[in-house]
């Protein structure tokens, strides 16, 4: 049952990025069509297709790597003279020279003039204003971020935050040392203040000697603070009121510091301190937040992978390095595909209730689509980041020159920008890569090694 759970979990994380990116490319696709531009396929994933359906100008279709997606729109970049003379002649050019770099700048002219009718044909990307052909390359990435705030505002106002409420979940009958490597009580073991105090599971903590508390944090801080001493706690129990007293055992504890690591004295002990144990648990509970916390949560979430994805090379070099050496990766680096999946997995085959395990989808597909949103504003091509900054330019250029009363200029021609578009193309490549290996090799597991 556990793997098959496992394989469940990778398969929601897949369908979940199919869904991902349909609504990435859907957000390309719903302005240019509202702006006019001629769409010819939409597409999500890559290599054979599986299915496709023509609906008016466009086909629609689903390929069978869902790594990814596309829209084609006519003319992305302005036509070549060239060859829209030599297709008006009825002829094609041949294969300009100059190398390599000059073939693939040719051919991305070529794929792109080929979905041109004329050379005055008004339904193009490249003939859009600035502000339109921004908001068509915008969309794709704003639709994952609107993806992310619903699914952070089902996870925290839908189902809610596991929480530690002030209601008694269960009462020990002692208080079994921390060292000790069991979960009986013996004879030697202290009988629970708790207990003794006449607390019951299902009692709801009110005040502890005499302060009122809202959370079971501060009825744990306020009972361990008073070791060996009788201090006072109301309880509310089947809607009245009880003041019990307690008398917390006094134990030794190791101090830590707040990442929860031992502090040390001088001579490299631990240092310990005595602390007061009554012997309860608190119940859990998922407690639903505001409306607004999805979105909070969603923008300090593009913050924080804002911060990975500008040291995206580094970061996986650091990654390489762990799957040289074998060293522990940083559970907050970069993940691939595979990373994801496998994670997605160890949620589905978790021992936990359904609704964690659901929780726990939820969050992994939000975070997936906010990475999504910051890595495809890189203002670098072939994302649209790199295809949003040709626009500004071609409007500062226009601006430019309608400032100076000089002649318009010739749009922006990004085909010039093809080496620098393969080599990032290469980097992506290689970086993708080696994050795929080192999730295969050595992953990151939400439960440790």
């Amino acid at each position: 049952m556990e793997a098959l759970a496992f394989v469940i979990g990778v398969v929601l994380m897949v369908v979940g990025l199919a869904v991902s990116i349909a609504l990435h490319e859907l957000g390309h696709l719903w302005p240019a069509k509202k702006f006019g531009v001629r769409v010819g396929q939409y597409m999500i994933g890559f290599g054979p297709t599986l299915w496709s359906r023509r609906r008016g100008e466009t086909q629609y279709g689903i390929k069978a790597i869902p790594l990814g997606g596309y829209i084609s729109m006519a003319g992305m970049y302005p036509p070549s003279p060239k060859e829209l003379a030599a297709v008006a002649s009825g002829q094609r050019s041949g294969r300009a020279g100059g190398g390599f770099f000059a073939t693939m700048v040719q051919d991305a002219r070529a794929a792109n003039d080929e979905t041109l009718l004329t050379e005055d044909d008004d339904r193009v990307f490249y003939k859009l204003p600035v502000w339109k052909r921004v908001v068509i390359m915008l969309g794709g990435p704003v639709m994952n971020l609107l993806f992310a705030i619903v699914l952070f505002a089902i996870l925290l106002s839908g189902i809610g935050v596991q929480s530690a409420t002030t209601t008694v979940s269960t009462v020990s009958e002692c208080i079994i040392p921390a060292d000790a490597d069991r979960t009986a009580c013996e004879a030697s073991d202290p009988a629970a203040p708790a207990a003794a105090a006449g607390i019951r599971p299902g009692d709801v903590i009110v005040d502890v000697d005499g302060t009122a508390i809202s959370t079971f944090a501060e009825a744990a801080a306020l009972i361990q603070a008073s070791p060996g001493e009788s201090i006072t706690v109301t309880v509310e129990r089947d809607g009245a009121t009880e003041t019990l007293t307690l008398t917390p055992v006094a134990v030794e504890q190791p101090v830590t510091d707040a990442q929860g690591d031992p502090v040390l004295d001088a001579d490299g002990t631990p240092q310990t301190e005595e602390v007061g144990i009554a012997g309860i648990r608190q119940e859990v509970a998922y407690l639903r937040e505001p409306l607004w916390a999805g979105p909070q949560v969603a923008i300090e979430r593009v913050g924080a992978v804002a911060g990975i994805i500008w040291q995206l090379p580094v970061k996986v070099w650091e990654t390489g390095v762990t799957l040289v050496t074998g060293g522990e990766r940083d559970p907050n680096g970069p993940l691939s595909i595979v990373g994801a999946g496998r994670l997605s997995g160890e949620v589905a085959a978790a021992d936990a209730p359904v609704l964690n395990r659901v929780a726990g989808f939820l969050e992994l597909l939000a975070a997936l689509n906010i990475a999504l949103f910051v890595f495809n504003l890189v203002p670098l091509l072939p994302l649209d980041g790199g295809h949003i900054a040709v626009a500004l330019w071609d409007g500062i250029k226009r601006t430019w020159a309608k400032v100076f009363h000089r002649p318009p200029p010739k749009p922006v021609d990004a085909t010039k920008l093809v080496p620098v578009t393969f080599v990032v193309v290469i980097a992506l490549i290689v970086m993708g890569g080696v994050l795929i290996l080192a999730d295969l090799v050595n992953p990151v597991s939400l439960f440790g090694p």
